[in-house]
This record gives structure tokens, C-alpha cells and sequence, in this order.
């Protein structure tokens, strides 16, 4: 199993994009009126030309502070980042930024992206409690081609706030949405990029 999933992993890695080209995409999508996937409906188009929008707008606006700066720049591991997602998917337009801005700062990481619906064999291997959540990024080690760790589709924080609200309601309702955006807002990153440092730092 381990051997066949580091195939699919390398075959997905040859077919990534990069992060600006991933911009890219979504940015042409949102003028067009389209989304990701074979699936093409009004409220995914309007998911994709939001996130669109909400990542030009974290690109911009998204600041480490000095201490996480050096922490960031001391990882000395060559690790690569494949981050599966679709541009509908609201809990990505706030994750993929901070990846990026990580691996703006450090060389030894690099963050490659690949449409979930597109490779379905390889998402199948990393569900989250059964089911095929995005973003969902997995940590391969550039030397040995082994997966270190893999993290999605939410910050602990923000899982969190969904479980509760799951727990209370037994739904994720259109205002619950709406109102973990402004969380994220609130949040600019911060339990993301935690997240993502821990995972850097224990390996």
C-alpha cells in the first residue's frame, strides 16, 4: 500500500501546478463564470469568484511576525507541500495564501497544487472521517519521497468551531458559513500558519 500510494503521489506531483499558476486559474475561472470540477453550478461559480477575490485580498494583506519568520527560514528539511482543492472551496481561500507565504520565505519548501476531482485515487487515501475534505495538504519528504504529515481541510481552531456547531445542529447551515468566514478574516491565518509550523517543527 505504502509503496503504491508513493506512485500516485509522484504521478500527482507531475501534474501539479504552482501556486501562481493555481492563482492563475481561478482568477480566469471567476471572469468566465466557471469552476473546477465537471460539476458547473451557479453556487460553485459563486464560491470560486469569492475565493478569488478573498485570496487576492490575503495575498496582500497576510503578515508573519519576525519570531515566525526565523522559525519558518531555520527548517532545513527539503519537504514538498501537494495541496489537493477545487476553486469553489471556501475553507482553501484562506489556507493556500499562508502556505504559499511559507514557502515565499523558505527554498527548502515548495507548494504544488492539483484538483481534487482530477485525482480521486489519490484523495481516496487522504479522507478526512470517510469523507474527501478540502484542502487537504500532505508533507512529502524530497529525499526519501515518504509522507511526513498531512493536514486539512481545517486549522484545529476552526475545527473546532465546526464540530460545535455540528455537535448543536447537526449541520454546517449557509450562516454558519458565512460567519466561520468572518472568523477567518478575524483570525488572518494565524491558526493555520500555527498548525502548519508545528508540523514543520516536529518533523
Amino acid at each position: 500500500m505504502e509503496g503504491t500510494t508513493n506512485k500516485v503521489i509522484s504521478e500527482s506531483l507531475d501534474r501539479a501546478m504552482s501556486y501562481g499558476e493555481y492563482r492563475e486559474l481561478v482568477a480566469q475561472l471567476a471572469a468566465e463564470g466557471k469552476s473546477t470540477g465537471p460539476e458547473q453550478t451557479e453556487a460553485l461559480i459563486n464560491y470560486t469568484q469569492l475565493n478569488h477575490r478573498r485570496m487576492k485580498r490575503w495575498d496582500k494583506t497576510l503578515k508573519f511576525n519576525e519570531h515566525t519568520i526565523e522559525l519558518i527560514k531555520s527548517i532545513d528539511k527539503k519537504i514538498s507541500w501537494l495541496v489537493l482543492t477545487e476553486s469553489w472551496c471556501g475553507d482553501a481561500s484562506p489556507s493556500l495564501p499562508v502556505m504559499h507565504k511559507i514557502t515565499e520565505l523558505n527554498p527548502n519548501i515548495s507548494l504544488q497544487i492539483i484538483l481534487r476531482d482530477e485525482h480521486i485515487e489519490l484523495m481516496n487515501r487522504f479522507l478526512t472521517n470517510g469523507a474527501m475534505s478540502i484542502p487537504k495538504l500532505i508533507a512529502i519528504d524530497d529525499q526519501t519521497n515518504n509522507v511526513l504529515d498531512s493536514w486539512g481541510p481545517r486549522s484545529n481552531a476552526a475545527t473546532e468551531l465546526v464540530e460545535n456547531q455540528k455537535k448543536e445542529y447537526g449541520k454546517l447551515t449557509p450562516e454558519f458559513k458565512e460567519s466561520l468566514q468572518v472568523w477567518y478574516n478575524k483570525d488572518k491565518g494565524q491558526s493555520v500558519l500555527k498548525d502548519l509550523l508545528a508540523s514543520l517543527l516536529l518533523e
